[in-house]
């Protein structure tokens, strides 16, 4: 049996990284456990970081999201120092462009408004909202930033081990078996995103993502035909800085199915160009998908578990890159420290339990 890490960490995306990170700061020895690094949620997201855009309502949810929001520009200038890699951090503002308006609300912009905001709308655009305060991050960026700063601290990372059973004796985790043996540690932490449900009893299930990039023709940034993210009703569109424009995403209910279909693709082409009908004279660069970890509530899993040396950090959902700061914080402050912040109440796994 392997042993010797005070922590393990099973799951090699933004969260497990970050959280190692942080872990690694405070003076933890960690060893993360990923199971196919490229088939991390972070790989396939779109970046943005969207609490308002997304029309979180008022409550546990929001009040994390704009925490961990708030929490970014410190975090990123951290994560970038450490690795020396620029993680493609840019609060551009998101624009929400709406088809219609029943009862707009205030700081509304009218059709004459948004167009003026942002040219090459759809003249079927009736108006919209503009966030200054969200943003975005080239998440794969991120990912290359994150594992770079991971291995400049000196973690561990070991790549194609999958966690098969976590064995369990009187509320507590002796060990793991893995398809390269059993391992030990004095913590472990779970951060398997949509594959959680294999190894733990909770209801995380994957909801699956289609996305497509486009490229547009050499220019400097300040010539780019989007200067923010487009946050639409049925489609989603995100420039990056090297000019190509990430547009997202389906959500399915097919499992691991692990292809891109013809059906989603042309989805998502025929709704970027109904909102912003410039988008058809780019080039199409790239088709992928990722699985979004969902859980009942749309909510993630965070905090203790059932054992006693097993925490959760899980069921992101849509907000996975946007809550990586915050939930890196929370549950190292929460292993290392024993503190269990205000903020984590409202996401225990217990909230599921039959009452």
């Amino acid at each position: 049996m392997q042993s010797g890490s005070e922590i393990i960490i099973i799951g090699g995306g933004v969260i497990g990284l970050a959280t190692a990170i942080e872990l690694r700061l405070l003076g933890a020895e960690v060893t993360i456990l990923c199971k196919e690094v490229n088939a991390a949620a972070g790989r396939a997201a779109a970046g943005m970081l969207a609490p308002q855009a997304e029309r979180i309502p008022a409550g546990a949810m929001l009040d994390l999201c704009l925490k961990s929001r708030s929490l970014y520009p410190e975090w990123i200038r951290k994560i970038e120092a450490i690795s020396g890699v620029d993680a493609g951090y840019w609060q551009c503002g998101i624009l929400a462009p709406y088809y219609n308006a029943s009862a707009p609300g205030e700081d509304w912009l009218d059709a004459r408004s948004i167009q003026q905001h942002q040219s090459g709308l759809s003249e079927s655009v009736v108006g919209g909202y503009w966030y200054p305060a969200d943003g975005q991050v080239d998440n794969r960026a991120l990912m290359r930033s994150l594992t770079i700063a991971s291995q400049t601290l000196g973690i561990q990372f070991q790549d194609g081990v999958e966690v098969t059973t976590i064995h369990r004796q009187n509320g507590r985790v002796t060990h793991l078996t893995t398809n390269c043996g059993e391992m030990s540690a004095q913590h472990y932490i779970l951060a398997t995103g949509a594959w959680s449900q294999q190894l733990q009893s909770i209801p995380t299930v994957p909801r699956k993502g289609q996305m497509l990039s486009v490229s547009v023709p050499p220019a400097p940034t300040a010539d780019l035909p989007l200067q923010q993210v487009l946050f639409g009703e049925e489609i989603y569109i995100v420039p990056r800085r090297d000019g190509k424009i990430i547009i997202g995403a389906t959500t399915e209910d097919v499992g691991f199915e692990a292809c891109n279909t013809l059906k989603g693709v042309k989805q998502l082409i025929i709704n970027a160009i109904r909102l912003f009908p410039p988008l058809q004279a780019c080039a199409l660069h790239e088709t992928w998908w990722g699985f979004r970890p969902a859980t009942p509530d749309e909510m993630p899993i965070l905090g203790t578990s059932a054992d006693a040396n097993l925490t959760l950090a899980t069921g992101h959902y849509r907000n996975g890159i946007l809550l990586t700061p915050i939930t890196a914080r929370l549950i190292a402050d929460l292993v290392w420290h024993q503190r269990a912040d205000n903020l984590l109440a409202a996401f225990s796994w217990q909230r599921f339990e039959p009452v």
